[in-house]
């Protein structure tokens, strides 16, 4: 978390950033982009608001994920454009490099927004990762986009204290001293997400963004319609029984 510069967005990043060749250089690349991401607020002005979701089938033989990234209008909330994209993933699925198999995808789909959001809520972790590089700090960096993770179960880490009950009611998520996410209640009787900074933005502004984007769900409205136009695009290719989503508890 030095803050070392990203590359411009939209330029061109290492191949090994996104298609590592083995899984040691895998670990080597997400060591030196959590050295990259800028756990601080460096964001302007919020005009398009994005969500980024995947969604694959179990039963898939040619393991394909269904990416979407989605762009709203920060007032209302109304989704106002949405990118998507259909591969191969790129890679098998190995807890704690989940990023190498979605983030390619992810960056497609965004590529294919006519307009780009100026903060974008993923689904998945982001410093909460055994390595500082989950989903949404790997596509942080590698879009120099300002990202918050939004995950829906812990990948590692302790509550440091009770959870209360109303939607507010926030906890650290810790280890070995280290805050790692929020742990944040959205709403009454549902578990909490865990709310984690991906790039450029701090902690504090990533909780008061997704609670912001409430609207009565369990999930900020960004990732919510993110996770349905991926639902919908998987459907549209005749694919119709999910998986669960290994970020939420596989980084």
């Amino acid at each position: 978390m030095s803050g070392a510069p990203s590359p411009p967005a939209g330029g061109t990043v290492p191949a090994t950033w996104l298609r590592p060749p083995d899984l040691a250089t895998a670990r080597r690349v997400q060591v030196e982009l959590a050295a990259r991401v800028v756990a601080e607020d460096a964001l302007g002005p919020v005009r398009l608001l994005g969500g980024a979701d995947t969604s694959l089938d179990r039963f898939d033989p040619e393991d394909r994920i269904f990416a979407a990234a989605v762009a709203l209008d920060p007032g209302g909330l109304a989704p106002v454009a949405a990118g998507e994209h259909v591969a191969r993933a790129p890679m098998p699925y190995v807890p704690g490099f989940l990023g190498f198999r979605e983030v390619p995808l992810l960056v497609e789909a965004w590529a294919a927004l006519p307009r780009r959001p100026d903060l974008v809520l993923v689904d998945g972790h982001g410093l909460s990762h055994p390595r500082g590089l989950g989903v949404a700090c790997h596509l942080g960096v590698v879009l120099d986009v300002p990202t918050i993770g939004v995950a829906k179960s812990r990948l590692f880490g302790e509550e440091a204290g009770p959870l209360g009950p109303e939607p507010g009611d926030r906890t650290d998520l810790v280890w070995q001293g280290r805050v790692l996410a929020a742990v944040l209640r959205t709403r009454r009787r549902a578990n909490p997400l865990y709310v984690s900074v991906g790039h450029r933005v701090s902690l504090d502004t990533a909780v008061e963004w997704v609670l912001r984007t409430l609207r009565g769900y369990r999930l900020p409205e960004p990732t919510r319609q993110a996770h349905l136009a991926a639902n919908a695009l998987r459907r549209a290719r005749g694919m119709h029984a999910p998986a669960g989503h290994p970020a939420d508890g596989a980084g």
